[in-house]
Protein backbone atom coordinates (compact mmCIF):
# COMPACT_ATOMS: atom_id res chain seq x y z
CA UNK A 1 0.00 0.00 0.00
CA UNK A 2 1.11 3.72 -0.71
CA UNK A 3 2.34 5.85 2.11
CA UNK A 4 2.19 9.32 2.90
CA UNK A 5 5.70 9.79 4.05
CA UNK A 6 6.54 13.79 3.89
CA UNK A 7 4.82 16.92 3.87
CA UNK A 8 5.46 20.40 3.39
CA UNK A 9 4.74 24.11 3.17
CA UNK A 10 6.45 26.78 0.65
CA UNK A 11 6.15 30.79 0.03
CA UNK A 12 5.89 30.86 -3.78
CA UNK A 13 5.98 35.04 -3.64
CA UNK A 14 7.40 36.63 -6.75
CA UNK A 15 10.00 38.66 -4.52
CA UNK A 16 11.48 35.34 -4.11
CA UNK A 17 12.86 35.88 -7.27
CA UNK A 18 14.50 39.44 -6.36
CA UNK A 19 17.43 40.30 -5.64
CA UNK A 20 17.57 43.10 -2.75
CA UNK A 21 18.26 45.42 -4.82
CA UNK A 22 14.80 45.15 -6.34
CA UNK A 23 13.00 45.95 -3.15
CA UNK A 24 12.47 49.35 -3.60
CA UNK A 25 10.35 48.75 -6.90
CA UNK A 26 8.23 46.23 -4.87
CA UNK A 27 7.43 48.85 -2.08
CA UNK A 28 6.71 51.33 -4.49
CA UNK A 29 4.11 49.05 -5.88
CA UNK A 30 2.30 48.58 -2.81
CA UNK A 31 2.09 52.56 -2.07
CA UNK A 32 0.19 52.63 -5.68
CA UNK A 33 -1.70 49.65 -5.31
CA UNK A 34 -5.54 50.81 -4.31
CA UNK A 35 -7.11 47.41 -2.96
CA UNK A 36 -5.02 46.90 0.15
CA UNK A 37 -6.80 45.27 3.22
CA UNK A 38 -5.59 46.06 7.05
CA UNK A 39 -5.26 43.52 9.56
CA UNK A 40 -8.21 42.75 10.30
CA UNK A 41 -8.86 42.16 6.11
CA UNK A 42 -10.63 45.35 5.89
CA UNK A 43 -10.54 47.91 2.47
CA UNK A 44 -7.62 50.05 3.35
CA UNK A 45 -5.71 52.74 1.29
CA UNK A 46 -1.73 52.85 1.69
CA UNK A 47 -2.32 56.10 3.71
CA UNK A 48 -4.18 53.89 5.90
CA UNK A 49 -1.84 51.47 6.83
CA UNK A 50 1.03 54.30 7.25
CA UNK A 51 -1.15 55.89 9.86
CA UNK A 52 -1.58 52.71 11.76
CA UNK A 53 1.28 50.61 11.39
CA UNK A 54 3.61 49.72 14.16
CA UNK A 55 6.82 51.94 14.09
CA UNK A 56 8.75 49.70 14.58
CA UNK A 57 8.31 48.29 11.10
CA UNK A 58 11.02 51.49 10.27
CA UNK A 59 13.76 48.80 11.81
CA UNK A 60 12.86 45.80 9.11
CA UNK A 61 13.29 47.64 5.75
CA UNK A 62 16.45 48.42 5.58
CA UNK A 63 18.56 47.66 2.74
CA UNK A 64 20.53 45.52 5.24
CA UNK A 65 17.59 43.74 6.99
CA UNK A 66 16.46 43.08 3.33
CA UNK A 67 19.33 41.59 1.96
CA UNK A 68 19.54 39.53 5.13
CA UNK A 69 16.06 38.51 4.36
CA UNK A 70 16.60 37.21 1.35
CA UNK A 71 19.42 35.14 2.08
CA UNK A 72 17.20 33.51 5.18
CA UNK A 73 14.78 32.48 2.11
CA UNK A 74 17.01 31.51 -0.18
CA UNK A 75 18.44 28.96 2.66
CA UNK A 76 14.90 27.74 3.72
CA UNK A 77 14.37 27.40 -0.31
CA UNK A 78 17.83 25.48 -0.66
CA UNK A 79 17.03 23.35 2.80
CA UNK A 80 13.29 22.35 1.15
CA UNK A 81 14.21 21.49 -1.84
CA UNK A 82 17.03 18.87 -0.49
CA UNK A 83 14.15 17.40 1.65
CA UNK A 84 12.35 16.77 -0.75
CA UNK A 85 14.70 14.79 -2.81
CA UNK A 86 16.13 13.22 0.33
CA UNK A 87 12.38 11.90 0.91
CA UNK A 88 12.82 10.06 -2.24
CA UNK A 89 8.94 10.49 -3.12
CA UNK A 90 7.29 8.29 -6.64
CA UNK A 91 4.43 11.14 -5.89
CA UNK A 92 4.01 14.49 -5.17
CA UNK A 93 0.53 15.84 -4.89
CA UNK A 94 0.67 19.93 -5.20
CA UNK A 95 -1.99 22.21 -3.32
CA UNK A 96 -1.87 25.19 -4.61
CA UNK A 97 -3.94 28.51 -6.32
CA UNK A 98 -4.55 29.43 -9.57
CA UNK A 99 -4.72 32.94 -10.00
CA UNK A 100 -7.42 33.24 -13.64
CA UNK A 101 -3.97 31.33 -15.25
CA UNK A 102 -6.16 28.65 -16.29
CA UNK A 103 -9.61 28.76 -14.26
CA UNK A 104 -11.57 31.87 -14.60
CA UNK A 105 -14.76 32.68 -14.75
CA UNK A 106 -16.65 30.39 -17.20
CA UNK A 107 -16.10 27.69 -14.83
CA UNK A 108 -13.90 28.38 -11.85
CA UNK A 109 -14.08 25.26 -9.22
CA UNK A 110 -13.53 25.19 -5.71
CA UNK A 111 -11.58 21.65 -5.81
CA UNK A 112 -9.76 20.33 -9.04
CA UNK A 113 -7.36 17.79 -9.59
CA UNK A 114 -5.67 17.69 -12.93
CA UNK A 115 -4.64 14.31 -13.86
CA UNK A 116 -3.75 14.85 -17.65
CA UNK A 117 -0.83 12.32 -17.80
CA UNK A 118 1.83 15.18 -18.34
CA UNK A 119 1.71 18.96 -17.40
CA UNK A 120 3.23 22.09 -19.29
CA UNK A 121 5.11 24.74 -18.22
CA UNK A 122 5.86 27.53 -20.48
CA UNK A 123 7.69 30.77 -20.71
CA UNK A 124 6.07 33.88 -19.06
CA UNK A 125 3.27 35.95 -20.77
CA UNK A 126 4.23 38.84 -19.26
CA UNK A 127 4.28 41.81 -22.02
CA UNK A 128 7.20 43.25 -23.14
CA UNK A 129 6.08 46.69 -21.47
CA UNK A 130 6.62 44.99 -18.22
CA UNK A 131 9.24 46.42 -15.68
CA UNK A 132 12.67 44.38 -15.76
CA UNK A 133 12.23 44.29 -11.63
CA UNK A 134 8.75 42.80 -12.58
CA UNK A 135 10.24 40.10 -15.44
CA UNK A 136 13.15 38.49 -12.65
CA UNK A 137 10.75 38.12 -10.01
CA UNK A 138 8.04 35.78 -12.64
CA UNK A 139 10.90 34.38 -14.39
CA UNK A 140 11.12 31.40 -11.69
CA UNK A 141 8.38 30.59 -12.08
CA UNK A 142 8.84 29.36 -15.99
CA UNK A 143 11.39 27.38 -17.64
CA UNK A 144 13.65 30.04 -19.42
CA UNK A 145 14.35 28.05 -22.80
CA UNK A 146 10.40 27.40 -23.72
CA UNK A 147 7.80 24.70 -22.85
CA UNK A 148 8.17 21.87 -20.73
CA UNK A 149 6.08 18.84 -19.87
CA UNK A 150 6.43 17.53 -16.63
CA UNK A 151 5.17 13.87 -15.41
CA UNK A 152 1.83 13.87 -13.49
CA UNK A 153 1.01 10.98 -11.26
CA UNK A 154 -2.06 10.16 -13.07
CA UNK A 155 -2.84 6.69 -11.24
CA UNK A 156 -3.02 8.47 -8.59
CA UNK A 157 -5.23 11.27 -9.64
CA UNK A 158 -8.00 8.80 -10.99
CA UNK A 159 -7.55 7.05 -7.10
CA UNK A 160 -7.69 10.09 -5.25
CA UNK A 161 -10.62 11.39 -7.39
CA UNK A 162 -12.88 8.19 -6.46
CA UNK A 163 -12.17 7.99 -3.01
CA UNK A 164 -12.93 11.55 -2.40
CA UNK A 165 -15.91 11.49 -4.55
CA UNK A 166 -16.94 8.61 -1.83
CA UNK A 167 -16.17 10.75 1.45
CA UNK A 168 -18.90 13.15 -0.51
CA UNK A 169 -16.07 15.68 -1.64
CA UNK A 170 -17.52 17.06 -5.18
CA UNK A 171 -14.09 17.69 -7.04
CA UNK A 172 -13.58 19.05 -10.77
CA UNK A 173 -10.69 17.12 -12.55
CA UNK A 174 -9.31 18.10 -15.53
CA UNK A 175 -6.52 15.74 -17.85
CA UNK A 176 -5.94 19.19 -20.46
CA UNK A 177 -5.25 22.40 -19.48
CA UNK A 178 -8.08 25.23 -20.45
CA UNK A 179 -5.25 27.67 -22.06
CA UNK A 180 -2.11 27.19 -23.82
CA UNK A 181 -0.19 29.38 -20.92
CA UNK A 182 0.89 25.98 -18.94
CA UNK A 183 0.53 25.39 -15.49
CA UNK A 184 -0.02 27.99 -13.06
CA UNK A 185 2.73 29.68 -10.83
CA UNK A 186 1.99 28.39 -7.61
CA UNK A 187 2.99 24.37 -9.70
CA UNK A 188 5.39 26.21 -11.29
CA UNK A 189 7.42 27.49 -8.69
CA UNK A 190 7.82 23.99 -7.27
CA UNK A 191 9.18 22.64 -10.30
CA UNK A 192 11.37 25.13 -11.04
CA UNK A 193 12.46 26.14 -7.50
CA UNK A 194 12.42 22.88 -5.42
CA UNK A 195 12.15 19.73 -7.65
CA UNK A 196 14.19 21.45 -10.50
CA UNK A 197 16.82 18.34 -12.24
CA UNK A 198 15.07 15.71 -10.60
CA UNK A 199 12.11 13.85 -12.44
CA UNK A 200 8.96 13.34 -9.95
CA UNK A 201 5.62 13.13 -11.13
CA UNK A 202 3.07 15.81 -9.36
CA UNK A 203 -0.56 15.66 -8.54
CA UNK A 204 -1.60 19.28 -9.13
CA UNK A 205 -4.57 19.97 -7.12
CA UNK A 206 -6.29 23.83 -7.63
CA UNK A 207 -7.76 25.50 -4.81
CA UNK A 208 -10.13 28.52 -5.61
CA UNK A 209 -8.60 30.61 -2.47
CA UNK A 210 -8.82 34.15 -3.72
CA UNK A 211 -12.20 34.44 -5.79
CA UNK A 212 -15.77 34.70 -3.90
CA UNK A 213 -18.51 33.63 -3.78
CA UNK A 214 -17.08 29.69 -3.94
CA UNK A 215 -13.79 29.61 -1.72
CA UNK A 216 -13.45 27.08 0.50
CA UNK A 217 -13.93 27.21 4.57
CA UNK A 218 -10.78 26.43 6.35
CA UNK A 219 -12.74 23.85 7.96
CA UNK A 220 -13.69 21.98 4.67
CA UNK A 221 -9.92 22.50 3.85
CA UNK A 222 -8.89 20.37 6.69
CA UNK A 223 -10.72 17.72 6.47
CA UNK A 224 -9.70 17.64 2.36
CA UNK A 225 -6.67 17.06 3.44
CA UNK A 226 -7.58 14.22 6.18
CA UNK A 227 -9.17 12.95 3.34
CA UNK A 228 -6.68 13.21 0.39
CA UNK A 229 -4.11 11.11 3.31
CA UNK A 230 -6.45 8.11 3.94
CA UNK A 231 -6.97 8.21 -0.17
CA UNK A 232 -3.11 7.66 -0.73
CA UNK A 233 -3.09 4.95 2.31
CA UNK A 234 -6.02 3.17 0.68
CA UNK A 235 -4.07 2.78 -2.55
CA UNK A 236 -2.70 -0.12 -3.28
CA UNK A 237 0.44 0.34 -5.03
CA UNK A 238 3.51 0.16 -3.32
CA UNK A 239 4.43 3.70 -3.77
CA UNK A 240 5.83 6.81 -1.56
CA UNK A 241 3.59 10.01 -1.32
CA UNK A 242 4.36 13.66 -0.10
CA UNK A 243 1.96 16.35 -0.25
CA UNK A 244 3.19 20.58 -0.36
CA UNK A 245 1.60 23.55 0.12
CA UNK A 246 2.54 26.19 -1.96
CA UNK A 247 1.48 29.78 -0.94
CA UNK A 248 0.91 32.06 1.75
CA UNK A 249 1.82 33.15 4.61
CA UNK A 250 -0.01 36.98 5.46
CA UNK A 251 0.56 39.26 2.08
CA UNK A 252 0.23 42.40 1.05
CA UNK A 253 0.02 43.40 4.40
CA UNK A 254 1.96 41.43 7.15
CA UNK A 255 0.03 40.00 9.72
CA UNK A 256 2.32 38.40 12.30
CA UNK A 257 -0.11 37.58 14.79
CA UNK A 258 -1.87 35.39 12.10
CA UNK A 259 1.24 33.71 10.93
CA UNK A 260 2.49 32.60 14.12
CA UNK A 261 -1.49 31.07 14.71
CA UNK A 262 -1.32 29.46 11.68
CA UNK A 263 2.07 27.55 11.83
CA UNK A 264 1.36 26.93 15.51
CA UNK A 265 -1.82 25.09 14.77
CA UNK A 266 -0.04 23.12 11.77
CA UNK A 267 3.12 21.92 14.43
CA UNK A 268 0.21 21.06 16.61
CA UNK A 269 -2.38 19.52 13.96
CA UNK A 270 -5.08 21.57 15.49
CA UNK A 271 -7.56 21.29 12.90
CA UNK A 272 -10.31 22.52 15.05
CA UNK A 273 -7.96 25.99 15.52
CA UNK A 274 -7.48 26.33 11.56
CA UNK A 275 -10.82 25.69 10.87
CA UNK A 276 -11.46 28.93 13.39
CA UNK A 277 -9.74 31.02 11.69
CA UNK A 278 -12.19 34.52 10.83
CA UNK A 279 -12.75 33.98 6.89
CA UNK A 280 -12.11 38.10 6.49
CA UNK A 281 -8.45 37.42 7.27
CA UNK A 282 -8.28 34.72 4.26
CA UNK A 283 -8.52 37.12 1.39
CA UNK A 284 -5.94 38.57 -1.13
CA UNK A 285 -2.87 37.26 -0.16
CA UNK A 286 -3.66 35.94 2.83
CA UNK A 287 -6.13 33.43 1.15
CA UNK A 288 -3.70 31.11 0.01
CA UNK A 289 -3.21 29.86 3.83
CA UNK A 290 -5.91 27.69 2.78
CA UNK A 291 -3.42 25.56 0.25
CA UNK A 292 -1.59 25.14 4.60
CA UNK A 293 -4.82 24.38 6.05
CA UNK A 294 -4.94 21.27 3.41
CA UNK A 295 -1.51 20.22 3.88
CA UNK A 296 -1.47 20.21 7.78
CA UNK A 297 -4.53 18.43 7.80
CA UNK A 298 -2.65 15.72 5.49
CA UNK A 299 0.16 15.85 7.50
CA UNK A 300 -1.72 15.96 11.27
CA UNK A 301 -0.08 12.03 11.56
CA UNK A 302 3.46 13.32 11.15
CA UNK A 303 5.73 15.55 13.32
CA UNK A 304 6.86 18.75 12.05
CA UNK A 305 10.60 18.53 11.92
CA UNK A 306 11.05 22.06 11.38
CA UNK A 307 9.59 25.74 10.17
CA UNK A 308 10.85 29.14 9.15
CA UNK A 309 9.06 32.10 9.23
CA UNK A 310 10.48 34.96 7.33
CA UNK A 311 7.97 38.14 8.14
CA UNK A 312 9.19 40.35 5.30
CA UNK A 313 8.25 43.77 5.28
CA UNK A 314 8.93 46.15 2.72
CA UNK A 315 7.32 49.68 3.30
CA UNK A 316 6.52 51.42 6.73
CA UNK A 317 3.11 50.44 6.11
CA UNK A 318 3.52 47.34 6.97
CA UNK A 319 3.45 45.75 3.66
CA UNK A 320 4.96 43.06 2.54
CA UNK A 321 4.53 39.19 2.10
CA UNK A 322 5.52 36.76 5.19
CA UNK A 323 7.29 33.84 3.50
CA UNK A 324 6.98 30.43 5.47
CA UNK A 325 8.47 27.13 4.84
CA UNK A 326 8.39 23.99 6.84
CA UNK A 327 8.65 20.34 6.19
CA UNK A 328 6.37 17.20 8.30
CA UNK A 329 8.04 13.43 8.73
Amino acid sequence: MAKLVAAFGTSHSPALGSPAADFAEHARRDETYERHLDLDGEPATYADLVRRADPSIAAQITPERIAARVAECANAIARLAAAIVAARLDALVIVGDDQREQYRDENLPAFLVYWGERITNTVSDLPDSAPAYWKRARAQYHEPDGPRDYPVAADLGRHLIECLTDQEFDLAHGRKLPRDRGEGHAFGFVHRRLIAGHVIPVLPIAVNTYYPPNQPRPGRCYRLGQAIRAAIERWPQDRRVGIIASGGLSHFTVNEALDRTVLGACRAGDGKRLGALPLAQLNSGNSEIRNWIVAAGAAEALSTRWQEYVPFYRTPAGTGCAMAFAEWG
